[in-house]
């Protein structure tokens, strides 16, 4: 679901940071964009001192110029005030020194926004509080079905195994047999309708297929933006459900289909789950450097149909 929010003040802002990347921020930078071929959101850990402040601006402004975008804002979640005026000095100019306007800059911390950087002559120094949650946007999001947890590790809890299903799997390992591909694309459908990949034999199945790159590549080339959000919650029942040992392949799709769907901190999470379990694994690596460098899902719509 594809949702649009209008930002017209910082309370916009800070209402909208928590619904695009789907949790809420702690001690992090979020850059937001409002220009460009895609609309581009980014959250990197804030720095822990000045020394790391130009590597973490290079890391927002690297991809925010390769979507040609001209207007950002920015959301620092700190308690750290000193530091956040630091940094906010360095990413005005840097961003603005390669064309970059800096439409806003703010620190959030303890449900309170300050003004760093930008000039807001009538912003308290006490700060100003605000209340994400009872937002419209919160509401408008909640009607899309769009999630927003409390926090990242929440988000990395909602795809962490879940014992007692993963055993079960486990046992059916041994006697099960690796679907063909036609078999997988069966499988998959059917996921997509239901939300499950089913009992705990078709799983074991479908983990022993995606083994083979052939039979793992038939779960994914299909896929396209529209059906992203499904596959999500496809892979994300299998990721849970899967033993440590066979985890890869499936966090791997899922991490895929995150990207693809525009949910690049489940997409992360997704990426440490896979090459956690097999850090080698080409599809994570993959997804990981399209995550890396912020490339566009739209990249995929061009190529898919050549494939």
């Amino acid at each position: 679901m594809t949702l649009t929010m209008t930002a017209k003040g910082p309370e916009d802002l800070l209402a909208a940071v928590p619904i695009v990347l789907g949790f809420e921020p702690e001690a992090s930078v979020v850059m937001l964009t409002f220009s460009g071929r895609e609309r581009l959101h980014a959250r990197v850990d804030m720095p822990p001192g000045r020394a790391e402040d130009e590597s973490t601006v290079a890391t927002l402004l690297q991809p925010a110029l390769a979507h040609d975008v001209d207007k950002v804002a920015f959301v620092l979640y700190t308690a750290d005030s000193g530091h956040a005026r630091r940094l906010s000095r360095v990413l005005l100019e840097r961003f603005g020194r390669a064309g970059v306007e800096v439409v806003d800059c703010l620190r959030a911390d303890a449900g309170r926004w300050y003004a760093v950087g930008t000039e807001r002559p009538r912003a308290p120094e006490r700060g100003t509080p605000y209340d994400a949650e009872g937002h419209p946007f919160r509401a408008q999001a909640v009607l899309g079905g769009l999630v927003t947890l409390g926090s990242r590790a929440e988000l990395e809890a909602s795809i962490a195994v879940e014992p007692a299903a993963a055993a079960l799997v486990e046992a059916a390992l041994p006697a099960g047999r690796a679907l063909t591909a036609a078999e997988v694309v069966d499988v998959v459908s059917r996921g997509l309708a239901n939300g499950s990949a089913g009992s705990p034999h078709t799983v074991a199945d479908l983990l022993l297929a995606l083994r083979d790159p052939v039979r793992r590549d038939a779960a994914w080339n299909g896929m396209g933006r529209e059906a992203a959000p499904l596959h999500v919650r496809l892979w994300s029942d299998v990721v849970r459900r899967a033993p440590q040992s066979h985890v890869a392949d499936p966090a791997a799709l899922l991490a895929f289909s995150a990207w693809l769907a525009g949910h690049g901190a489940l997409g992360w999470c997704a990426v440490d789950r896979c090459l956690g379990a097999d850090p080698g694994h080409r599809l994570g690596l993959l997804v990981s450097r399209a995550l890396e460098h912020a490339v566009a899902p739209s990249v995929w719509e061009e190529r898919r149909p050549g494939m």
